[in-house]
């Protein structure tokens, strides 16, 4: 299958997953414990995985699988990034409001693309780099308001702590993807395989979370596995498919493209998810929105174009390759 396919289908999974959530709720609210749909969804992805490295054992040729302590060990590293980021990110959201959150955000595709550099030594051209800036101009566009609003106002009042700590949660961000793809990448083990470790561990961590919050509400509900499906409707089970698939998806791009490819389909999915709520839920179009999407347009055209498209070269009568043919056979004049 072909990374763009990938990509694409990414991009709709991840545009309809803030939609599906929002047709989940029922009078403002969750009557589901919305801590249940990622650990059911870590779960789904285990079970789907586990049957296509069954199937693969079927074959002529076994998968390759490496079941090294040492290997193994480095599969939790994500969901522990995971967990740090998630807890950094209600720390912002106590220092600033959610629209200079959301802005803020943006900052992990440059961050992306800084240790996409870094820790995996991929080298990026001036124009994909420009691309990728163009890229968060164009999310940051989309979501600022009017300049006539009080929120304009309040994305400048927020205290350092609070910048400090965004920018943290965008190099966390950055950093699991990044850890990811050198996992996915480190060995020619089979993707099924390396999706189950990342899972296990994955549904444990979740599994631990929910623990947690039975503790901290002294079990009052009851145990967090006699009460796991509660208020759940076929609107949230498509939640917890949404949410299975679109990790399933990113761990291929993984495997098989980058970090990069990933950020552009995400970023996407969140312009097309505003498109569609001004269908469905009266969500107004601004010009920043407009703006936003010709921004990310232009970026995405810039970054996976050919250089031959974006430049145009001049055009002679014959080219330096042919001269300096020329220039070698030349016989040296005699003093």
């Amino acid at each position: 299958m072909q990374w763009y396919l990938v990509a694409t289908l990414l991009t709709v999974l991840t545009s309809s997953q803030g939609i599906l959530t929002t047709l989940s709720q029922s009078n403002g609210g969750y009557k589901y414990d919305y801590a249940t749909v990622p650990f059911l969804a870590e779960v789904f992805k285990l079970a789907v995985s586990s049957v296509f490295l069954w199937k693969e054992f079927h074959k002529l040729s076994p998968p390759k699988m490496t079941t090294e302590w040492k290997t193994v060990a480095l599969y939790p590293i994500p969901s522990i990034i995971y967990l740090i980021h998630n807890n950094v990110q209600f720390a912002t959201l106590t220092y600033v409001d959610t629209s200079t959150y959301q802005i803020m955000g943006n900052l992990k595709i440059v961050t992306t693309g800084i240790l996409f550099r870094l820790f995996l030594g991929r080298k990026l051209s001036n124009l994909q780099w420009m691309a990728i800036v163009l890229l968060a101009v164009g999310t940051t566009t989309s979501q600022v308001k009017g300049c006539g609003e009080a929120s304009c106002d309040s994305f400048f009042s927020a205290p350092i702590l609070g910048y400090m700590l965004g920018a943290l949660s965008a190099c966390l961000s950055a950093l699991a993807g990044i850890y990811t793809e050198y996992l996915m990448k480190k060995n020619n083990d089979n993707l099924c395989w390396q999706n189950i470790q990342l899972y296990t561990f994955g549904a444990i961590f979740n599994m631990a979370r929910l623990l947690l919050d039975d503790f901290r509400g002294g079990f009052e509900k009851g145990p967090w596995w006699q009460r796991i499906f509660n208020g759940y409707t076929i609107t949230t089970w498509m939640v917890v498919l949404n949410l299975g698939s679109t990790g399933l998806l990113v761990s291929w791009l993984m495997k098989y493209a980058d970090n990069i490819v990933k950020v552009y389909s995400t970023s996407m999915a969140m312009l097309v998810t505003m498109i569609v709520s001004i269908c469905l839920f009266n969500f107004k179009p601004t010009l920043q929105l407009f703006l936003g999407i010709i921004i990310c347009m232009m970026s995405l055209h810039m970054y996976f174009a050919p250089p031959n498209m974006l430049v145009d070269m001049p055009v002679t009568g014959r080219s330096d390759e042919e001269k300096l043919k020329e220039a070698s056979v030349e016989p040296r004049a005699r003093p």
